[in-house]
């Protein structure tokens, strides 16, 4: 199959006219249209006024989480975590009601309207099973997203029991679960120590075991909230970084999730590492957390993606709002109005969760993976034609994505999804919530 439109942002860079050939769900070709003949019995589509993108890549998200929005909203961090996302799970995990994949199919759908292509669940609702993650993965089957299972390893006894598990049953519940869909090329487990304080030692050095047995990434929450440094001060003589680095655990196969609260030090260790960061810029402005240095951190060359955060604490779902946050955040921070371009915000976006995550997607090369999103260049928030990147990034509306394809295969036409029925989604969310009250 073959696909072209009127413009496209190639490598960054905006271009007349490109096609794009799929074959098997990957990129076998990118050019100008008018170099890209179809061969016989191939089909064409010309999506006309459109850009092409690559999709972009969520990198750290709570899919039940999206279920929560409104409940815990204007709240310190830990008022919060008790009063919206302890106090609910257990409504969500309740039996006969199938609220995780209820929640994962709403965030799901919400993000591919908005582009997401791929999105790393960090999953922790387990239950002293894999049900639940399978439900969710199954959620990702059905909206027709890549999907990241970030199956957490957590045993902090203030934590709901459902959370907590032992870190040998969490480790062979990790294997099980990635076993289980090994065979889906649109399914990748990846295992997710909580953090310093929601995993011990002992799961932290399970879940980063499993990631090294199988030659994956693992993610950890670190330094998100300045109580959390003081945290970790009094429980391993150190700052969070540094933990994990004395824990012996420090390597490129880290994804650490948030770093609001990284020093100069952790910044440098950071990058010598070579390990990746998953920045959360709208959940670190909606909790309160701090700013993460994300300018610094380029310039070092640690490598950067995008996540939204769970939907309760940030209430979007969209990669493309997080560019947006992510340049305006550290213009302001900085009193620099060229601290960082749209460009390199886009590029967190895409490319930098691909490289992230390990997975060959964010880019329009040969070889990658066909995740491709499609923008009507008629919609008012593109307008004036004088920059795409820019536009994208800083004034893009949700109103303007139409066509998002995934290995290939469409997952919105025309502004649709095209595997579910949206009205059908909010009657399920509605039925879960309907008798829940915020405090």
């Amino acid at each position: 199959m073959i696909l072209t439109c009127d413009a496209g942002l190639i490598d960054g860079l905006c271009v007349d006219r490109p096609a794009v050939r799929i074959i098997d769900g990957a990129i076998a070709a990118v050019a100008p249209s008018d170099q890209l003949p179809a061969t016989a019995g191939e089909e064409r589509l010309d999506l006309g006024r459109r850009a092409l993108l690559p999709g972009t890549v969520n990198t750290h998200n709570h899919s039940f989480q999206s279920l929560l929005r409104g409940f815990g909203d204007d709240l310190p961090f830990l008022e919060w975590r008790d009063r919206a996302l302890y106090r609910y799970s257990p409504e969500i995990t309740r039996p006969g009601v199938d609220g995780v994949y209820t929640g994962a199919l709403f965030a799901f759908a919400e993000m591919a309207l908005h582009g997401v292509t791929t999105v790393c669940d960090f999953f922790y609702l387990n239950n002293g099973a894999n049900e639940n993650a399978s439900r969710v993965i199954q959620a990702a089957r059905d909206v027709g997203l890549r999907v990241v299972l970030a199956r957490c390893f957590y045993d902090w006894e203030g934590a709901p029991a459902s959370y907590r598990e032992s870190p040998i049953d969490a480790a062979r519940r990790f294997h099980e679960l990635r076993c289980a869909h090994a065979a889906d090329p649109l399914v990748t487990v990846q295992p997710a120590p909580h953090s310093l304080h929601g995993a011990s030692p002992a799961m932290i050095h399970a879940g980063v075991e499993c990631a090294r047995e199988v030659g994956t990434r693992w993610h950890i929450h670190l330094a998100e909230e300045k109580y959390q440094v003081e945290e970790a001060r009094r429980n391993f003589g150190t700052t969070p970084l540094r933990a994990v680095q004395q824990l012996g655990l420090l390597g490129p196969d880290m994804v650490a999730v948030h770093g609001c609260w990284f020093d100069e030090g952790e910044r440098v260790l950071l990058a010598q590492s070579g390990a990746a960061l998953a920045y959360n810029p709208g959940s670190n402005m909606f909790l309160g957390d701090g700013v993460t240095d994300i300018v610094d951190l380029d310039r070092r060359g640690v490598r950067i993606a995008l996540g939204t955060d769970g939907g309760c604490s940030n209430s979007r779902v969209s990669v493309l709002d997080e560019m947006r946050s992510c340049a305006l955040l550290q213009k302001v921070a900085r009193l620099d109005g060229q601290a960082l371009t749209a460009e390199r915000a886009f590029h967190f976006g895409t490319v930098g969760g691909g490289d992230a995550l390990g997975l060959p997607i964010g880019s329009l090369s040969v070889g990658q993976r066909a995740d491709l999103l499609f923008v009507d260049l008629d919609d008012p928030s593109l307008w004036p034609e004088q920059s795409l990147p820019k536009n994208v990034v800083y004034s893009l509306s949700a109103r303007a994505i139409k066509e998002v394809f995934v290995d290939g295969k469409p997952v919105v036409r025309d502004g649709r999804l095209v595997n579910v029925e949206l009205a059908a989604v909010k009657a399920r969310v509605c039925e879960l919530t309907q008798s829940w009250r915020r405090e």
